[in-house]
């Protein structure tokens, strides 16, 4: 039997073990004489002791950490309960030693006699470890340190992936810039040798007109001679 199968009942005084649930209600064991009974959902509500919280001036307290502290502590409980009926006074004044920060308007005298009377049957059933709940909160608090460390992590992704995208280009723009001036070298020369084959062609044109007309010239000079 653990802490965390104990449940209150509506309409019921005490506390339960829960053994077991169905459809229309479950079986709950009583802490005080063992006794099974069945317990309707459509006429009692149960509420596990882990889920209950006590209001206070600022954030709630939960249950077992309320029971902790009446644990470090427990002498003045049966006094309070015994036979001798404890005025509210006395009881507020108890509780505020164990909780300082209670709503007393909220958190009412049955409600500090109610609590009172869960520890003693608690105690009664070795039912006040609650080691299991300090480990939680120490794993919660490692699972927070580690989303934080996944979170700068992904954050810082990427940034990183900026800079080496950046360097990246970089490098590749200090790679493309002597290939585009060996492209516009080649094309400056491609082009001046374009221009320089149609100059060629007209200097030999010319040239092979000239000698023409110089070998023209001499058979004129012949063919004028033969005929004198």
């Amino acid at each position: 039997m653990e802490y965390r199968q104990i449940v209150a009942v509506t309409g019921l005084p005490g506390l339960y073990q829960l053994v077991s649930t169905k459809n229309d209600g479950a079986l709950v064991r009583s802490l005080a004489d063992k006794s099974i009974k069945f317990v309707s959902s459509r006429v009692h509500q149960l509420t596990p002791l882990e889920s209950i919280e006590i209001y206070t001036y600022s954030d709630n307290v939960r249950l077992h950490e309320v029971l902790e502290q009446i644990k470090s502590d427990d002498a003045p409980v049966k006094e309070l309960l015994s036979g001798k009926k404890a005025s509210s006074d006395e009881l507020k004044k108890y509780f505020a030693t164990v909780l300082p920060e209670f709503d007393q308007e909220r958190v009412y005298v049955s409600d500090i006699k109610k609590v009172l009377k869960w520890y003693e049957l608690l105690k009664a059933n070795d039912l006040l470890n609650f080691d299991m709940y300090k480990q939680s909160e120490e794993n919660i608090g490692d699972i927070v340190l580690e989303s934080n460390t996944e979170a700068t992590e992904t954050e810082e992704a990427p940034k990183k992936a900026a800079k080496k995208a950046a360097a990246k280009k970089e490098e590749a723009e200090t790679e493309e810039k002597p290939a585009k001036k060996a492209a516009a070298k080649k094309a400056t020369k491609s082009t001046a040798e374009g221009e320089e084959k149609p100059a060629k062609k007209a200097a030999a044109k010319k040239a092979t007109k000239a000698t023409a007309e110089g070998e023209e010239k001499p058979a004129k000079k012949a063919a004028k001679k033969k005929e004198d």
